[in-house]
């Protein structure tokens, strides 16, 4: 583990929804002399060099792990660890293979996940075990979360806004498209609209439209 006389590591949080980053910072507070999130604001460029930069995966491609390589290949990242709910296997070796050094579960209390953060740090590659879909981490956030939906009904909800078709999100989230349906139909029930445009404008209105800003200047963009 880091020695205390270094300081905390420091963690950049990559995500394209301000209101995930926010709830994983506030898990972070009480290990404030362990752990600092050094980037916050996806607007600022990004100069200094960040022990670990940890790619939170809601609402991406999953099946896509480029914004992993990217991240890896960035010299003002040290290590980078994958953020996650989704544990299967092609998409933890991908992620392995792309040169993530941690693939962790966002079911991990607080503690846990500081102390896996000090482990990658100090070296290691450390893999959660598969998380319990009944639960989820205390002080995570995400779009919808208020209004009841849970966190992957956010993340089918929010791919849908961008666009994507069920097959698309079946692919993106290795799920089967008849799981994909019935997830669909319980967001419109608690979201009351009757069809995909509207659950659509209702994901424009509620925040579920990614802001690319914090991806794109890892990887030097705007």
């Amino acid at each position: 583990m880091p020695d205390p006389a270094d300081g905390p590591i420091t963690v950049a949080l990559v995500d394209d929804y301000d209101v995930v980053v926010a709830g994983v910072a506030n898990m972070f507070d009480r290990y404030r002399d362990r752990v600092v999130v050094a980037e916050l604001d996806a607007t600022m460029p990004v100069e200094d060099v960040v022990d670990i930069a940890m790619y939170d995966s809601f609402a991406q491609p999953e099946s896509d792990h480029h914004e992993i390589g990217v991240l890896v290949a960035n010299p003002r990242a040290r290590r980078v660890v994958v953020y996650t709910w989704n544990f299967h296997p092609d998409l933890i070796a991908s992620a392995k293979q792309h040169g993530a050094r941690g693939y962790l579960s966002k079911t991990l209390p607080a503690r846990e996940l500081v102390a896996a953060l000090e482990a990658v740090h100090a070296g290691e590659t450390v893999i959660s075990d598969a998380p319990a879909r009944a639960r989820s981490a205390v002080g995570l956030d995400w779009p919808g979360r208020g209004e009841g939906l849970s966190d992957r009904e956010s993340e089918i909800l929010a791919l849908i806004t961008q666009g994507k078709s069920n097959a698309d999100v079946a692919k993106l989230t290795y799920l089967s498209p008849n799981t994909v349906k019935s997830y669909i139909r319980t967001i419109y029930r608690k979201i009351d609209v009757g069809s995909r445009t509207q659950a659509v404008l209702w994901g424009v209105a509620h925040g579920f439209t990614p802001d690319h800003h914090r991806i794109e200047h890892w990887k030097g963009g705007p």
